[in-house]
């Protein structure tokens, strides 16, 4: 059985344990392929070193997070363009996305960095991970327009942490989207139970977003890489079957994306 987690900060500080350790605690549970999307400037040579110091498990992405887009964002894109160009090996474009969660005062610098990425990622042929917070409506309206002008039957991507209606995750699908499902679907009352059970597994990729959002009974606690497995399990207990067929399905729809 192999988990997979698509979407995982490995190399924040926030962990107490070393970055090697929390690999091996995750093997023991099965979880051994992450996949790490960037944040901004400074987390770049963060993410290169742990992918470094672990290149058969790790995938690195490269992008500017919405909540890292500053006025200064389109010197920070032209730099990460140039690390895209450097010959590195990057499997998907991210995060990118929305965020609206505290403000709107950069919405238009946030809908530009969005659309050049994306455009990044359709000029290269990877995918794309989206982080969307409270600003659903904005970001669906760009990603059809993209699809208009670039006439595009289907995106390759993930919307990462997904936490819409179960109207949202089939627009998102129809658009050619995974779903990434985390810690959040352990919570009463966050009604992706009732969207992981009705749609079907082959539209879902798991991932933690470690160290944040860890799955109960941690809540509250950093969360750490092993507990893909506690998440993977609801969805099995949500889904009336075992883990290992979440991990199966899930798994290869992670290569199916990444192409790795």
């Amino acid at each position: 059985m192999i988990l997979t987690d698509t979407h995982i900060h490995l190399y924040y500080p926030e962990y107490e344990t070393p970055v090697n350790q929390l690999i091996a605690q995750a093997a023991t549970r099965n979880v051994t392929r992450f996949f790490l999307p960037n944040v901004d400037v400074a987390t770049i040579p963060m993410m290169y070193k742990v992918h470094e110091a672990h290149p058969n498990c790790t995938y690195m992405m490269m992008g500017l997070h919405p909540c890292s887009v500053t006025e200064n964002y389109m010197q920070d894109l032209v730099l990460m363009e140039n690390e895209l160009n450097s010959g590195k090996l990057f499997c998907a474009i991210g995060e990118i996305g929305l965020d609206l969660y505290w403000d709107k005062t950069l919405l238009h610098e946030q809908l530009i960095a969005f659309e050049m990425q994306i455009k990044w990622a359709l000029q290269r042929n990877i995918p794309f991970a989206i982080h969307c917070r409270k600003a659903f409506d904005e970001a669906y309206a760009l990603l059809l327009k993209i699809k208009k002008e670039q006439k595009i039957e289907k995106f390759k991507g993930v919307f990462h942490c997904f936490s819409g209606t179960l109207d949202q995750a089939q627009l998102i699908i129809k658009l050619g989207f995974y779903l990434g499902i985390g810690g959040v679907v352990t919570y009463k009352n966050s009604g992706i139970q009732q969207v992981v059970e009705a749609i079907d597994l082959r539209h879902i990729v798991l991932e933690t977003d470690a160290p944040y959002l860890a799955p109960v009974p941690y809540r509250g606690k950093t969360n750490m890489p092993v507990y893909l497995a506690d998440i993977a399990a609801q969805i099995a207990f949500i889904k009336h079957i075992t883990i290992d067929e979440v991990a199966s399905i899930t798994t290869q729809n992670s290569i199916d994306l990444f192409g790795v």
